[in-house]
């Protein structure tokens, strides 16, 4: 099979994925044979907590669902990438390296009661939705046999990550119920977010009842003739070149119409998340509306940083500063986090003190302290 066509064909799984849960577990299979990965996952977890919420997962191996288990219960705590991964741009490709040295990583309990027994070694990570509290996050391991990330999967690996994250946040808006292609207007009639299903040049063909007060507001969005649009010219063409991308599939979306800014006349920020209708099962949906795109349209949660990223900018600590600070609030004292980091004592001990100095703090519960302070304001 040609790379295209088995791009068009992994992209159409996981904008199928968007509409109906279930589809995911396939569609991360999907992704997993294209990028060269032995098991990918797709989890939030909590910036100061480190709980887990798992999203979906997929890995080859029979034992992989008893390993997603265990990393919810116990091993995402202790996850070394965090709260490192967390500073780095959203769809932006993430190694190990890139947050931690592999020589640390390797010693580290994570990967050794971990990823060291399913034979996974290395991978790649991508933040697909940051929040005060906690992130979403896109990752992909290799296995043993495989070998380390190369150029092949990185290049591939960053064509996907868009298209994730844009189905990930549509299925965010539909509160991830499951819809019927076919009957995408009568499922989602009642959704709070508002909802458009346009053709190629924009016009509205359907559009749910939150869609039709925006419009009657005119404070986001205008209809001209039948034809949606933004209120600056610029936003307007925006939109149109999304709409007739989408004309010729998945793939010549692109990045384009992930979480596309709009700004309303008194302010407020507002985001428009476009889903192709031209291909896999959302066909269906474009067949029978004479349309090709469906935009879901929400206001813009509030652009604030985590409390890792308040903190280190607050104090000016380094990643290795923030790992051992977070570790010290989470796991407990410096022969509980040693291990953990795969770190000795001493170099636990020398980073304390220079957070000690940089915070103006003596003791490990000033520092629980301070990190509390940061959540509370966030």
């Amino acid at each position: 099979m040609r790379e295209a066509d088995e791009l068009s064909r992994v992209i159409g799984d996981i904008y199928d994925a968007s509409l109906d849960p279930a589809l995911w577990p396939n569609a991360i299979e999907s992704i997993c044979n294209y990028v060269g990965a032995a098991s990918a996952s797709l989890h939030s977890q909590d910036s100061v907590s480190r709980a887990t919420d798992a999203m979906f997962w997929w890995g080859r191996e029979s034992s992989a669902p008893h390993f997603f288990k265990i990393y919810l219960e116990k091993y995402g705590k202790i996850n070394p990438i965090f709260p490192g991964v967390i500073f780095f741009d959203v769809e932006l490709p993430v190694a190990v390296p890139d947050v931690i040295s592999c020589e640390e990583f390797v010693r580290t309990r994570f990967f050794r009661e971990w990823l060291a027994p399913q034979s996974l070694m290395d991978g790649l990570f991508s933040n697909l939705e940051k929040g005060t509290t906690s992130c979403a996050l896109f990752t992909a391991m290799r296995h043993a046999e495989q070998g380390q990330v190369d150029d092949r999967m990185r290049r591939r690996f960053e064509l996907i990550t868009p298209h994730v994250r844009r189905a990930m946040l549509i299925g965010k808006v539909i509160d991830l119920h499951r819809v019927e292609a076919a009957a995408l207007a009568d499922s989602l009639d009642e959704l709070a977010s508002a909802m458009f299903i346009v053709d190629a040049t924009g016009r509205i063909i359907h559009a749910n009842l939150s869609a039709h007060r925006l419009i009657a507001e005119a404070n986001v969005l205008r209809a001209t003739n039948g034809r949606i649009g933004a209120l600056d010219p610029q936003g307007s063409r925006n939109l149109l070149d999304i709409f007739a991308a989408a004309q010729a599939g998945d793939a010549a979306v692109g990045k384009r119409g992930v979480a596309m800014p709009l700004t309303a006349r008194t302010g407020e920020r507002y985001v428009a998340h476009v889903l192709p209708l031209t291909s896999g099962a959302r066909r269906k949906a474009g067949v029978s509306y004479s349309a090709t795109a469906a935009m879901f349209v929400r206001k813009a949660a509030m652009d604030l940083p985590s409390p890792p990223e308040a903190v280190a900018d607050e104090f000016k600590l380094t990643p290795a500063e923030v790992r051992v600070m977070f570790a010290i609030v989470e796991i407990g004292g410096v022969p509980e986090v040693a291990p953990v980091l795969g770190i000795s004592d001493q170099t636990v001990k020398t980073h304390l003190h220079r957070i000690y100095e940089k915070t103006a703090t003596k003791r490990q519960a000033d520092l629980v302290k301070l990190v509390a302070s940061y959540t509370g304001r966030l």
